[in-house]
């Protein structure tokens, strides 16, 4: 499983963050779509989340986050992978 942080940004609903989760089975991608909170849609094999923050918990909004945002980025796709991988222990 690989997990790419492929948008981020402001919207009508807060902040939000867009994940691709790659290199799963279809067994594991009905099992994550069932277990996982946030907006998920399937395109090609692949499984995108996309999660909603408020801006106080937007992990790109620092202005940290602005200066090194490929640290922020890298940092947001372990997070969501180890999170992803605990949905799937049973």
């Amino acid at each position: 499983m690989r997990v790419n942080v492929v948008d981020y940004g402001p919207s009508k609903s807060g902040y939000y963050v867009t994940y691709k989760v790659t290199g799963i089975d279809s067994e594991t991608r009905k099992k994550l779509e069932k277990r996982a909170k946030g907006e998920l849609t399937s395109k090609n094999g692949d499984l995108y989340i996309k999660n909603y923050f408020e801006k106080k918990y937007f992990p790109f909004g620092s202005e940290e986050a602005q200066n090194n945002p490929d640290d922020f980025v890298a940092r947001e796709e372990i997070e969501m992978m180890v999170y992803l991988t605990s949905l799937l222990e049973d």
